[in-house]
């Protein structure tokens, strides 16, 4: 499959009148996304923003190709998402996109190297090569000094460094951010946020922040508000927010 960077399509992520329901024909049925349209550019840095219940930890399973919506269309760099076959989807989310969770999602007892070299194992890249990527990744993060730590041994700001290389471990094309500085206190949150801030400046990646907070919403170029299921609310950031909301 292409790398979907190299699709050609201005819009990278294109969610046309998405709909998700749970406990589809039941008595209980809950439809929580009601006909969603977002548009996302590449090399753009977009954020979803949502009180706890909003949706947008459903989106970000629907943007990261984790689930299919109920209705509507999904076209990630041009591929069709919703009739995309299974071998198809894991094989996007392994190159294309990078995930990174509020909660590290490492591997516990393994080492920072090889937490990075991991989806590089999984895509089939050769052990010299998936090594000497690792260690520039996790000296890109400031991790270099941390490489043969094993997670457990780490704070949870090197844990989520650990995973921000790890994400860009196949050079996606896609950064998907769900609450990446939620469980971290402000100093070591600044430092997540400024390395997505030269991600996106310098390798012009494409950086889908999902976060309740507006305060760091206000560092994106454009702010997506999500309420009950609905947008309610966007907004472009024309001189990006304050880069000091942690601060």
């Amino acid at each position: 499959m292409a790398d979907i960077l190299k699709s050609g399509n201005k819009n990278i992520i294109e969610l046309h009148d998405i709909v998700k329901s749970f406990f589809i024909g039941k008595p209980n049925e809950l439809e929580i996304l009601h006909g969603i349209n977002i548009n996302i550019k590449e090399g753009e840095f977009a954020s979803i923003v949502g009180e706890s219940g909003s949706g947008k930890s459903t989106i970000m399973n629907i943007i990261g190709a984790l689930d299919k919506p109920t209705a509507g269309k999904y076209y990630l760099g041009g591929i069709d998402i919703c009739n995309a076959k299974d071998k198809q989807l894991s094989e996007i989310r392994n190159k294309n996109i990078g995930f990174v969770f509020q909660t590290y999602n490492l591997v516990a007892r393994s080492t920072a190297i090889s937490n990075v070299e991991l989806p590089m194992l999984y895509a089939g890249v050769t052990k010299g090569k998936r090594n000497a990527r690792a260690k520039e990744l996790l000296e890109m993060v400031g991790m270099q000094d941390r490489m043969q730590h094993k997670s457990d041994e780490l704070s949870g700001g090197q844990k989520q460094r650990v995973a921000i290389a790890r994400a860009m471990a196949n050079d996606p094309s896609i950064i998907l951010a769900d609450e990446p500085t939620g469980a971290l206190d402000s100093k070591t949150g600044r430092i997540v946020m400024d390395i997505f801030h030269e991600l996106n400046e310098k390798q012009k990646k494409t950086i889908v922040l999902i976060t309740h907070s507006m305060e760091l919403a206000k560092e994106t170029d454009r702010i997506i508000t999500l309420k009950d299921g609905i947008i309610t609310g966007e907004k472009i950031n024309d001189g990006r927010g304050d880069k000091n909301a942690y601060i």
